[in-house]
């Protein structure tokens, strides 16, 4: 008898060592960052004639596995949190840039317009999978009062040859009466301190453009891209005697970006 319990007592064992589940451990989230910058050659304020150069981070991230998607130099920050059949949508910010006297004596008397981060919003949709893209931004200044800003863009996405594409599409920006009075109008007391005119400059399109850019994708790790995006200004942006006076409707941004990819897990 207790032969056959301890029989019986090793089979037992043996079963439940060979059913037991093996305890897999806890594999990290692998993710696709992407840091990189911008070098631009462009106005040195809304509505400017005169040109300088400045440089702008880029950053993406993304699951590993995931193919990266095309995009455009004049995309700003974004995180997308929700996707339907081409449709995306989540959180964008971007930087505006400011204005003063110092960048142009023959501002002396304007208000100074300090930098700003702003933030909001963004939709896009693919009608043509990694060919055609519709996008727009709206877009509020978090500091300094500037007011809301909205673009609207279309892109067609052409390759080319192995790892090069092709992209070119319009561009339409719009602004709130904020965002253009700061930017283009003139107050009363503004013009007995300055050389324009008073000017109210209403809400509405600031401007009109095409951006063209060529990225070339050197390996999965590195890819370089070259872009100029022009816009003509529009309504009371063009009209703005600090426009029509001292700058120029012409508003031309020539720019180079170089990306590094790399794979982080947590």
């Amino acid at each position: 008898m207790a032969m056959l319990l301890a029989g019986a007592t090793q089979v037992q064992a043996q079963e439940a060592t060979t059913t037991a589940p093996a305890t897999q451990p806890r594999q990290p989230s692998q993710w696709i960052i992407t840091l990189g910058g911008s070098v631009e050659y462009s106005p040195d304020y809304e509505g400017s004639k005169h040109y300088s150069v400045s440089g702008l981070p880029n950053f993406d991230i993304r699951r590993l596995g995931e193919p990266a998607e095309q995009d455009v130099p004049d995309d700003n920050f974004d995180l997308t949190v929700f996707t339907y059949k081409g449709i995306e949508l989540g959180p964008v910010w971007g930087i505006r840039s400011g204005r003063s006297s110092f960048d142009d004596w023959r501002l002396e008397g304007l208000n100074r317009i300090d930098w700003s981060l702003d933030a909001g919003i963004f939709v896009q949709y693919w009608p043509i999978e990694d060919r055609l893209r519709l996008r727009a931004e709206a877009r509020q200044a978090l500091w300094n009062g500037g007011g809301l800003v909205a673009d609207l863009a279309a892109d067609w996405f052409q390759p080319i040859t192995d790892g090069l594409v092709v992209s070119v599409g319009p561009r339409l920006t719009l602004g709130n009466s904020t965002f253009m009075s700061q930017n283009f109008g003139v107050s009363a007391n503004e013009a007995t301190k300055s050389r324009f005119p008073e000017f109210d400059a209403g809400g509405g399109v600031k401007s009109v453009g095409v951006t063209v850019a060529a990225t070339y994708t050197i390996n999965p790790q590195w890819s370089v891209q070259v872009y100029n995006r022009y816009d003509r200004l529009v309504s009371d942006a063009a009209d703005s005697p600090i426009t029509s006076q001292i700058g120029s409707k012409n508003q031309n941004i020539v720019g180079f970006t170089l990306n590094r990819s790399f794979q982080i897990g947590f």
